[in-house]
């Protein structure tokens, strides 16, 4: 079912597409009086030279006028219809080389004919182009897909059941044949498969700007008097003031022991609860993504995300080959490519961020 609202055609594109139209039919017509004259002037009977006339370009003609009728009613045309278009002018030729008296007559009596058939081939196209562009709808286009996919549905099943070993090999040679058929001259499936590859383009250069223009969190250090310093509270509140999500670096990831201190003599010192390990859903957040889910693709993101929490599962941190090993254990999904590069843009974060 077609989606696409039907559109109108403007006033400069009816005015073109009718003087457009125009030269064609006045070809086509020129091409059957010289047909015409030419029948006249071997037999010298009017009567004769119309029927010529009549079985060439004008069978031509009806058979133009049906293409452009079925065509402007979103049908495709049938096979006969297309074959004759090509066929009639044909024998007229052949007629028109077989009548003549000399050689030069006849390659001026076979090639008059075919004004016709370029005629009615370029009204056919023109009127099929109008239909797709206004409702979005090729009929044509979408006659050749069904008839590629039938056959190749057939030979899928054939080569994957028939008792016949050459049967198999046969229909499996013929169906990577009939794959690459599919789609063929199919102008809306090109552009729809532009646009799928559209939004990913712009959904990979969000997630890389996003990666190059966050702002780092700045690291806390202890003191020389054993005091630890707390990153400036102004520039904290203004990177959330401006909307930007700090990415999630090394010490966020990792539970930090609170510093050592001595306590004083006949007082019992009292240990500190441990810290909760930072989870997938709170380092997702922090960077500002959806939370990986384990057997869906994810993105290049969402990958650095998995990653930098698997890395940090274990003190010391994973390596990579550990890391990878983890992931593929967990069922996350990824390509290996694509697990390499999150890698090294995490590896690259930590060293800036160090």
């Amino acid at each position: 079912m077609n989606d696409t609202p039907e559109r109108s055609l403007s006033r400069g594109q009816t005015i073109v597409l009718c003087a457009a139209a125009v030269p064609m039919v006045a070809f086509g017509g020129l091409g059957a009086w010289g047909t015409y004259s030419n029948i006249t002037s071997v037999f010298h009977r009017s009567a004769t030279a119309l029927g010529v006339v009549a079985a060439g370009e004008g069978a031509t003609l009806v058979l133009a006028l049906v293409l452009v009728g079925l065509t402007m009613l979103g049908q495709s045309a049938p096979a006969a219809v297309r074959i004759g278009l090509w066929t009639l002018p044909a024998v007229a030729s052949v007629t028109g080389a077989a009548v003549a008296q000399s050689t030069t007559e006849a390659v001026v009596f076979a090639v008059t004919p075919m004004a016709m058939c370029v005629s009615a081939e370029g009204m056919g196209l023109l009127a099929r182009r109008i239909v797709v562009y206004r409702t979005g709808v090729d009929a044509e286009a979408q006659r050749r897909n069904a008839a590629v996919i039938q056959r190749l549905a057939y030979h899928r099943a054939r080569a994957a059941n028939h008792p016949d070993k050459k049967a198999r090999s046969g229909s499996e040679l013929e169906s990577w044949k009939l794959a690459k058929k599919v789609g063929a001259g199919d102008a809306l499936l090109g552009a729809n498969l532009v646009d799928v590859q559209r939004g990913r383009m712009t959904t990979g250069a969000d997630a890389a700007l996003a990666g190059m223009f966050a702002l780092p969190v700045t690291p806390v250090t202890p003191s020389a008097h054993g005091v630890t310093d707390a990153p400036a509270p102004l520039a904290v509140e203004a990177a959330d003031e401006e909307g930007v999500t700090p990415p999630v670096t090394e010490e966020d990831t990792q539970v930090r022991p609170e510093l050592e201190t001595v306590p004083p003599q006949g007082v019992t010192p009292v240990t500190p609860p441990a810290e909760p390990p930072v989870t997938l859903d709170e380092i997702a957040a922090v960077a500002g993504v959806d939370t990986p889910v384990v057997g869906e693709p994810l993105s290049d993101a969402q990958l650095v995300v998995v990653l930098r929490h698997l890395r940090y599962t274990d003190d010391p941190p994973l390596s990579y080959r550990q890391a990878v090993a983890a992931f593929r254990e967990a069922g996350f999904v990824g390509g290996e490519q694509r697990v390499r590069l999150a890698w090294g843009s995490l590896m690259s974060h930590e060293e800036s961020g160090a």
